[in-house]
């Protein structure tokens, strides 16, 4: 016994500061799991709380079947009026593709005719207050007698051929 507190007392005394901060490091993180595990509900106790009150389980999906029920309706809603937009649009196609054919069997220009039933559409689904709208009177980007093949007019940059030969 006589020569157990010799090594300990050299232990202490070379790495005592260590070994203390080490045990307060252990303590706190114990401390720090302990308040982690007491403040997460238990699943014994969930079980124990539905096994109790079956009535507030049967409530709970009863509201979730019916919030799925709803939403489906919902989507189903959503999928006949895309459907429905989807037929319109169809049909729409399919007239002008036989007013097309039409004017066209007539000798008539059926591009033109196409926009005059775009625009005929259109008026008809605007109000009749609605103006329509004139191009603003635009000038145009360069002169008109500019020609980059002339060589006038262009500037300082002009184009010359390379050198004949090596």
């Amino acid at each position: 016994l006589r020569l157990v507190p010799v090594p300990v007392g050299s232990l202490l005394s070379s790495y005592g500061w260590y070994i203390l901060l080490a045990a307060v490091a252990i303590y706190l993180l114990v401390q720090k799991i302990s308040q982690g595990l007491a403040a997460r509900p238990s699943r014994q106790s969930g079980a124990a709380d539905a096994a109790v009150e079956p009535d507030v389980v049967v409530r709970r999906q009863e509201a979730l079947a019916a919030a799925r029920l709803r939403m489906q309706e919902e989507l189903n809603a959503q999928a006949e009026r895309y459907k429905e937009k989807q037929r319109q649009l169809e049909e729409e196609k399919r007239r002008q593709k036989i007013a097309m054919w039409e004017s066209m069997q007539e000798g008539k220009s059926y591009k033109g005719n196409m926009k005059l039933n775009q625009q005929e559409v259109e008026s008809g689904a605007s109000t009749s207050s609605a103006v329509p709208k004139s191009k603003p009177n635009k000038k145009p980007l360069r002169g008109g007698g500019y020609n980059p093949l002339s060589g006038e007019g262009g500037g300082t940059c002009s184009w010359r051929p390379g050198r004949r030969g090596p």
